[in-house]
């Protein structure tokens, strides 16, 4: 069996957050609670989701990302040398026709690019204090620290050379894998959006007037995960998430894998892909064809943007369409993304969320 994946239903990390949480950030920003009464909130309501992700048959256990705004920016503003400035603004769409304004935070380099101290320690050393199942930390892909403002983002007189700022990332990137396989660690996922934007033929002008080749940078891309992984153990599962856009329901990108496909499979040293395949905006499965043996793509067949369940026999229809071009001992099934990409949190109720991640370990 080729899977590594502690079972073949998993999920892409976060989870709508509880009404504890958000009333706890909201004090916390207003001042009239510390930081530590706000971690302690933070805590219990960790632990209560731990026990609701067991108690539905997951094997892959995460935090849902209760302590973040953003899924990126609460992990990269921790590195030094980065700094959050405005964003780039998108016309986000959803299913009901009525795009959603937002600008995403925009990532810059102010200095040299370097980990200054453990960014996820403490969150994984507490959630895998709460579960003998595998905990599963899941963190922004390096890719996010270029893509969204290109060379402009990088100012010449610090980084001259590119090549010398994807080396100090992929340091930095590497320091934070050694911390946490040190701690016991044993799974981690990258959310990388800028794969996925790379399939988007809009996005693809857009990188492109920044300066970024759009057929060119995906290899490079690849190269800087790669080596942000090189020190990892053997035994640690490596995953990257590919992402079209997740706030409040709606998404910023289109399009099917064919123009990353080859390179991202075949170059990615990752043992598992988590990709969109919610909705016809995602494209076809004929990109899988390009999998290589060893490596497994998990099916993201049940939206996290909609509250009404998919039905089972649909999902394994579409299964054994996907397999079609790739071993099916190669797949595995999850939700096409997470439940809140951001603390807004999608357009569904808990008791759906919930559902949905029954119907995935059921037919898994």
């Amino acid at each position: 069996m080729t899977c590594k994946l502690p079972s073949r239903a998993d999920h892409v990390g976060s989870f709508l957050r509880p009404r504890s949480v958000i009333e706890a950030r909201d004090r916390r920003a207003a001042g009239e609670i510390d930081r530590a009464a706000l971690r302690q909130i933070e805590d219990e309501a960790i632990a209560e989701l731990v026990r609701w992700q067991e108690g539905l048959g997951l094997q892959a256990i995460t935090d849902g990302e209760y302590r973040r705004y953003f899924f990126h920016t609460d992990f990269l503003l921790q590195l030094d040398g980065v700094e959050e400035q405005g964003g780039i603004a998108k016309a986000f769409k959803n299913d009901t026709g009525k795009d959603v304004q937002f600008a995403p935070p925009k990532m810059v380099v102010s200095g040299k690019v370097a980990h200054r101290a453990p960014i996820q320690l403490a969150d994984y050393t507490y959630l895998a204090g709460q579960t003998t199942r595998t905990p599963k930390v899941s963190i922004p892909s390096p890719t996010m620290l270029h893509f969204r403002a290109g060379r402009d983002g990088i100012p010449a007189d610090v980084y001259p050379d590119m090549e010398e700022f994807y080396a100090d990332v992929a340091a930095a990137y590497r320091a934070e894998v050694d911390s946490l396989a040190q701690a016991g660690c044993r799974y981690i996922q990258m959310d990388d959006t800028n794969l996925a934007y790379l399939c988007d033929d809009s996005h693809r002008a857009d990188a492109a007037a920044r300066g970024i080749d759009p057929d060119a940078t995906p290899r490079r891309y690849a190269q800087l995960i790669n080596d942000s992984f090189a020190s990892a153990p053997a035994d640690m599962i490596r995953a990257v998430h590919l992402c079209r856009g997740n706030f409040r329901s709606s998404w910023a990108a289109e399009g099917g894998y064919e123009p990353v496909a080859e390179i991202m499979f075949n170059e990615l040293a990752i043992d598992a892909f988590f990709l969109e395949y919610d909705d016809p905006r995602s494209g076809d499965f004929a990109p899988l064809r390009f999998l290589p043996k060893g490596k497994t793509v998990v099916l993201g067949l049940v939206t996290t943007k909609l509250g009404e369940l998919e039905s089972r026999e649909d999902v394994l229809l579409r299964i054994e369409e996907a397999a079609k071009f790739v071993d099916i001992d190669q797949l595995a099934l999850s939700p096409q993304c997470g439940f809140a990409s951001t603390v807004h949190g999608n357009d569904l109720s808990v008791e759906q969320q919930a559902a949905k991640i029954r119907l995935v370990v059921d037919v898994a």
